[in-house]
C-alpha cells in the first residue's frame, strides 16, 4: 500500500499525485463540468448562505470557486494566490464574513474542499504527504521556516503523521531523472507563478534513481505573475490614473504609485477591496487631475473583476507564445480597452525580470562550480517555461538539443510523491529549524 502522497502547491495551480500499484507516480483527477482535470486552481471563494433562519458561511474551491465567484461576485469574498501568502510575516490573517482567517485555516480549508472533490481517491489518506517549497519565497523578508511551520499546522491535523517539505526542482528532478540512460549532471528550471528556482542535481543511474547528490538550489521572487503585472502595468493601470496627481493645498503631488504595483499583483486583488489604499483613492478623487480615470480604477476594483482581468492578461500571454502580434482586449463598465500588442514589445517589457532570472542561473551555475557545458541535461517545469524569450534563454546558454520537456505541469506532484515512498527521504527532505 503507498505510503506517500505529493502536493505542489502553487500560486497559480495545484496538483495532487498519488503512487500506483506499480509504483509509479500519476496526478489525481477532478471531474468538474463532465470534463477530468488535473491542475486544481489554487483558489477559495467564500458566501454567506442567508436562505435558512441562520446564515451559515460557505466556501468553495478551485474551479468550483471560479464558477461561483463569476455567477455571484456581488455576494462573495474571492481570493487566489494563496501561496503568495505563506512566508510573509506581514500576513496575520484576514477577515471573511465577520471571521478571521489565518494562513494555516485557509490552506486547511482550501485541502478539505479539494478532498471533497476528488471523492473515493482521497476517502484514505497515506501516513506521509511530501509537499513542495520553492527555493525562495516570493516577497520582501519572506521566511522560509515560517511558510514550512504554517504548512504543518494547517495539513497535519488533517490526518497525515507526517508533513515533510522538498524543494520543488529537486521533485521536478527525481521524476525527470528516471529517463536517463546514464549518469549525468542536470539542472532543473521550474517556473512557478511567484517564483524561478533552480536545482543542479548529480544522478547515479542503476535499477531506478540509486543516488543523487545535489550540487546547487538557488530561486528568485520572479515569475510568470511578473510578466502579468507588465502586461496590466503598461496597458491597463495607465487608463487607471497611474501617472496623474492630485491637488494638495497650493501644490500638484503625484498619485502614489503603491495601489497599483498591489492592483497588478494576483495575490493582493482579492485583499484590495477591502484595503486602506481603497480607502484612501477614494479621498483623492475629487483633488484628482484625473478623476475620471481614478474613479474608473475605483469601479474596477469594487465590482470585482480581477478574475476578468486574470483570464485576459492570462490568455494574452499565451497567444503571444504562438504568434509575433496578437490583440489584447478588456471591457468592464466603462474601461474599454482593445489595442494590439506584439511580442517584442512583451519581451522588452519583461527584460528586467529575465536579467533576474538569468543572474539567479549564473549563481546556480556558480554554486555547482559549473559551466554551462558540464550541465548533461535541462529540464523545463511550469507554464512560463513556454514563454518564447525564456526558452530562448536557455537554448543561447545550453543549446536546444541539451533541452527537454513534458509534463510541465505535473512533475512537481509526481516527484514528491516518488521521493515519499523511499526509503532515504531524509536526503530529499528540507527539513524545518528547531522551533
Amino acid at each position: 500500500m503507498p505510503i506517500s502522497m505529493g502536493l505542489d502547491f502553487g500560486t497559480t495551480n495545484t496538483v495532487v499525485a498519488q503512487i500506483q500499484g506499480d509504483g509509479s507516480a500519476v496526478p489525481m483527477r477532478f471531474d468538474f463540468r463532465d470534463q477530468p482535470i488535473s491542475t486544481f486552481r489554487s483558489a477559495l471563494c467564500f458566501w454567506s448562505d442567508s436562505e435558512s433562519l441562520r446564515s451559515r458561511l460557505q466556501v468553495e474551491a478551485g474551479p468550483w470557486a471560479i464558477q461561483r465567484f463569476v455567477e455571484d461576485s456581488d455576494e462573495c469574498r474571492f481570493m487566489q494566490s494563496l501561496k503568495s501568502f505563506a512566508a510573509s510575516r506581514d500576513f496575520d490573517g484576514t477577515q471573511v464574513f465577520g471571521r478571521r482567517y489565518r494562513f494555516e485555516d485557509l490552506l486547511s480549508t482550501f485541502f478539505d474542499r479539494m478532498r471533497a472533490h476528488a471523492g473515493p481517491q482521497m476517502q484514505a489518506l497515506p501516513r506521509r504527504l511530501v509537499i513542495g517549497r520553492p527555493v525562495t519565497y516570493v516577497g520582501v523578508g519572506a521566511d522560509a521556516e515560517l511558510a514550512m511551520r504554517r504548512y504543518a499546522q494547517a495539513l497535519a491535523p488533517l490526518g497525515f503523521e507526517e508533513v515533510r517539505h522538498v524543494y520543488e526542482p529537486v521533485a521536478a528532478a527525481f521524476y525527470y531523472a528516471r529517463r536517463l540512460q546514464r549518469d549525468a549532471i542536470i539542472l532543473v528550471a521550474d517556473f512557478g507563478g511567484g517564483t524561478t528556482d533552480f536545482s543542479v542535481m548529480r544522478f547515479a543511474r542503476g535499477a531506478g534513481v540509486e543516488g543523487a547528490q545535489a550540487l546547487a538550489h538557488t530561486g528568485v521572487g520572479i515569475a510568470g505573475d511578473n510578466f502579468d503585472y507588465r502586461i496590466i502595468d503598461r496597458l491597463v493601470s495607465p487608463l487607471l490614473g497611474k501617472g496623474s496627481q492630485y491637488r494638495s493645498l497650493d501644490k500638484l503631488l503625484d498619485l502614489p504609485v503603491m495601489c497599483y504595483t498591489h492592483f497588478a499583483r494576483w495575490n493582493q486583488l482579492s485583499m484590495l477591496k477591502h484595503s486602506r489604499e481603497l480607502r484612501d483613492l477614494k479621498e483623492l478623487v475629487r483633488w484628482s487631475t484625473e478623476s475620471e480615470q481614478l474613479q474608473r480604477f475605483i469601479q474596477l476594483i469594487e465590482s470585482d473583476r480581477s478574475y476578468a482581468l486574470y483570464k485576459a492578461v492570462s490568455g494574452v500571454k499565451k497567444r503571444l507564445s504562438h504568434a509575433e502580434e496578437t490583440r489584447f482586449a478588456f471591457r468592464s463598465l466603462e474601461l474599454d480597452i482593445d489595442v494590439p500588442l506584439r511580442r517584442a514589445d512583451f519581451e522588452d517589457w519583461i527584460a528586467p525580470d529575465l536579467a533576474q532570472i538569468e543572474a539567479a542561473l549564473d549563481e546556480a551555475l556558480r554554486h555547482a562550480q559549473l559551466a554551462p557545458a558540464g550541465i548533461d541535461k535541462l529540464f523545463l517545469t511550469g507554464g512560463t517555461s513556454f514563454v518564447p524569450a525564456v526558452r530562448r534563454l536557455f537554448e543561447r546558454r545550453f543549446g536546444s538539443d541539451k533541452i527537454e520537456s513534458g509534463d510541465e505541469f505535473l512533475s512537481i506532484a509526481n516527484g514528491l510523491a516518488l521521493i515519499g515512498e523511499r526509503d532515504d527521504i531524509d536526503r530529499w527532505t528540507v527539513a524545518p529549524a528547531p522551533h
